[in-house]
């Protein structure tokens, strides 16, 4: 009978929040997610009030119990793949120490795990499932590895960012538990280190040695600015939809309007990603884990969890400046353990290939990932050039220093900027060829066609427009 009611309050509680999701237009696993988001601030009160600088076994064993939960709330049975995982990662950690084989072991164990699970969940569209926090969590045991095999040396021959993440001591099984499934990043991120993780259970990630952190207003405006931004995303996200993308209606419309569509649609649908890292960063800031230091003026810095750039990513013209504003940890992330230990190749642009590879595969085994990121590739070599050329080339230089063609400029290159970010991301969010190749073809894949084609003239437009130096020292 007691399972029975339990069963009857599972279903109801079910029910429940499938009829709310109904009501606001979203689906049940959204808005768990939304849930379990949000839940982070209380589990963080609770956290500063009553385990601040106490015993550490209790705070590993809070932050375990509290993240495993919500992998329970959102996947049920299913989350046994990220315990099975942690548990398999401590055991690298015990039994093959600080060596190159337990990196080795840990890559190919992490990642061929998380791409069985795309392969055995996969369908034709984003679903919220096991997978979605896994990715996050295998960035973070690999990253943990690495870490604690730079540990071994000694800090001489490690860089400042070596010796800042590497691993001293010997992790515990709860150790590691309460690092992976801390709720404040648990479910979409941000990543951090084991060694931002120890210094916040002892308590020293805070502005005022041996008190809680003063985080309040820095985290109220984390939650501000994201609940600003989900209202926005709500209430444009219902006119824009994406499966209008690939509707017969969206190809009858004419030329320019099939290219603004995807240039609004590419901006509102990121919105979404925004909102979810703009919150989990307010947790993070409240327990003290965002703590960065103090700047030169002694005010503390809450960004170390940030993974948003909020001016920047509103404001900038430039892809690269869209990079560098969204997903900001994760891009850290893939830079400290993949890009720059690429660096005995000696060759930036084939580390960067390789790099934006494996984010591709990491996301996802649909074609359609290798594609954006592909783009990306291609705009930011091309983006670079322009800009070198521009830095270059004096018609040009003075041309971009008429103040009063200022807006003129900033409202092409914007238009520019997401229209492309927009094509670089219908692949990415359509997945299978069959939908994001139906795109393309109604815009007679035009970003292909504008980008290869700077890539292959700008050279000979420097030749022109680029005197030699010979002639700069005769010149001056």
């Amino acid at each position: 009978m007691a399972e029975d009611a339990g069963g009857g309050t599972e279903l109801r509680l079910g029910m429940s929040l499938a009829e709310v999701a109904q009501l606001i237009g979203s689906s049940e696993q959204a808005l768990r997610l939304i849930l379990s988001i949000f839940l982070g601030y209380p589990f963080a009160l609770f956290q500063r009030q009553f385990l601040f600088q106490k015993n550490l076994y209790l705070i590993h064993l809070y932050n375990t119990l509290t993240g495993l939960s919500l992998a329970y709330f959102n996947f049920g049975i299913q989350s046994c793949h990220s315990f099975i995982c942690v548990f398999v990662q401590f055991l690298i950690l015990r039994l093959m120490g600080r060596t190159v084989t337990a990196i080795v072991t840990s890559f190919c164990f992490q990642m061929t795990y998380l791409l069985a699970g795309y392969y055995f969940t996969a369908t034709e569209q984003y679903d919220i499932k096991w997978t979605m926090p896994h990715c996050v969590l295998t960035l973070k045991l690999i990253g943990l590895v690495i870490d604690y095999y730079d540990g071994r040396k000694e800090m001489a021959a490690l860089s400042p960012e070596q010796q800042r993440f590497a691993v001293k001591g010997v992790p515990t099984l709860l150790e590691v538990s309460g690092f992976s499934y801390f709720y404040g990043a648990f479910m979409v991120g941000p990543q951090f280190s084991m060694t931002q993780y120890q210094d916040l259970v002892k308590g020293e990630l805070t502005d005022v040695p041996g008190q809680r952190p003063r985080s309040f207003v820095p985290a109220l405006k984390c939650l501000t600015m994201g609940l600003c931004v989900l209202v926005v995303y709500t209430i444009t996200s219902p006119y824009i939809p994406e499966e209008y993308l690939v509707s017969d209606a969206y190809l009858e419309q004419p030329f320019w309007f099939r290219c603004f569509y995807i240039l609004i649609w590419g901006k509102v649908m990121l919105y979404k990603y925004v909102t979810c890292w703009l919150v989990t960063e307010g947790v993070c800031i409240l327990t003290g884990l965002g703590y960065n230091g103090k700047d030169a003026k002694g005010v503390p810095k809450w960004d170390a969890c940030a993974n948003m750039k909020v001016w920047l990513f509103e404001t900038t013209p430039y892809f690269t400046g869209t990079i560098s504003s969204f997903n900001i940890n994760t891009n850290a992330w893939v830079a400290r353990y993949i890009y720059k230990r690429l660096k005995f190749l000696g060759n930036k642009l084939l580390s960067q290939a390789i790099s934006l590879f494996f984010l591709a595969l990491w996301h996802g085994l649909h074609c359609g990932y290798l594609v954006c990121f592909q783009m990306e590739f291609l705009i930011v070599m091309v983006e670079r050039q322009m800009i070198d050329l521009v830095r270059d080339s004096p018609p040009l230089s003075t041309l971009s220093s008429i103040t009063i063609l200022w807006p003129v400029f900033y409202v092409v290159q914007q238009a520019i900027h997401w229209m492309f970010m927009g094509y670089s991301l219908v692949p990415f969010c359509l997945f299978t060829w069959e939908k994001w190749i139906k795109v393309y073809k109604s815009i007679y894949f035009m970003g292909h066609i504008f980008f290869f084609t700077l890539l292959f003239v700008l050279p000979y437009i420097r030749k022109i427009l680029v005197p030699r130096k010979e002639k700069l020292k005769k010149a001056e």
